[in-house]
């Protein structure tokens, strides 16, 4: 553990509206998949701490929901989840891409964290997808936006620039020591982890009416010897109409999500899995308290 004087280490969080590149951000940056993605906004349902080690110093990021207009219990919960985030962290990276232009959600989002005692960067996300002239009205919008410490484009595809933002964020943290065991990557519990990773590859694909309504819950996880580690997950989905989706034609949609998601957590896990999934139907779980609270919410 280190403790020298000139350490530094604190916590960090992007956010930004749904889909503004936040988790692809945070899994470029700890260099490996802790946090799901998917085109479908809105896919970041947790907290997801991950952890950068350098000889001086430790980033702890924390990747949160997009913060939105809620219409449902769920999404009340989720907006208090991002704000009780944003008030105990060192460094806010206000994420916003480069292939939009700032919209009323960014200027909202600009107001609610200029209050924050935390240091703001300004991250213009997907820089790929501009050319240099784009970026550069970009780059001066956001001059406009607000009082930022720092303002960083950078490519999470490409890598351009992900150092440079990892220097900057560490810049602002405060002396300390180290927060986090060496080679800890991520404090996310396995089960909530390969539960994402189920609910990513079930997102996969599907109409766009859906991605809100699946929810995953792991029953059971048992290694046995010999290395294999058998695993129990249940998809839980609000209609009858939306399991038959999610299950395909002869259960081909179903073998798909199991065969993605096996591949990946035997990645996370390192070792043989087998899986075992089932799609369940939890009524309007979105709204009910108790559903939430047994879901994870």
């Amino acid at each position: 553990m280190q403790t020298n004087g000139d350490y530094r280490a604190g916590f960090a969080c992007f956010v930004g509206r749904p889909n503004a590149g936040k988790s692809t951000l945070t899994n470029a940056i700890v260099g490996q998949k802790i946090a799901i993605t998917s085109p479908k906004p809105q896919t970041t349902r947790h907290t997801v701490r991950g952890v950068v080690h350098r000889p001086d110093s430790q980033l702890v990021l924390v990747d949160t929901p997009g913060l939105h207009r809620p219409r449902t219990l769920l999404g009340e919960r989720l907006n208090d989840l991002v704000r009780s985030t944003w008030s105990e962290v060192d460094v806010i990276g206000l994420c916003l891409p480069a292939d939009e232009e700032i919209g009323r959600g960014d200027r909202f989002i600009s107001g609610e964290i200029a209050e924050l005692k935390a240091t703001l960067v300004a991250v213009v996300t997907k820089t790929d997808l501009v050319d240099r002239a784009t970026l550069a009205q970009r780059l001066l919008a956001v001059q406009e936006l607000g009082e930022f410490a720092d303002i960083v484009p950078v490519s999470a595809v490409s890598g351009a620039q992900v150092g440079t933002l990892v220097d900057v964020m560490i810049g602002h943290l405060p002396r300390s020591p180290q927060l986090y065991p060496d080679g800890m990557l991520t404090d996310e519990p396995e089960h909530v982890l390969m539960a994402e990773l189920i609910r990513e590859a079930a997102l996969d694909g599907v109409r766009d009416e859906l991605p809100h309504s699946i929810a995953v819950l792991v029953e059971e996880v048992l290694p046995e010897e010999g290395g294999l580690t058998r695993i129990y997950a249940d998809i839980y989905v609000e209609r009858s109409s939306q399991k038959a989706i999610v299950i395909g034609h002869q259960a081909s949609r179903l073998k798909q999500v199991g065969t993605r998601a096996r591949r990946e957590i035997e990645d996370l896990l390192g070792g043989r899995v087998y899986l075992d999934l089932h799609v369940r139907v939890a009524k309007d779980w979105q709204r009910d308290p108790k559903q939430l609270r047994r879901l994870g919410f």
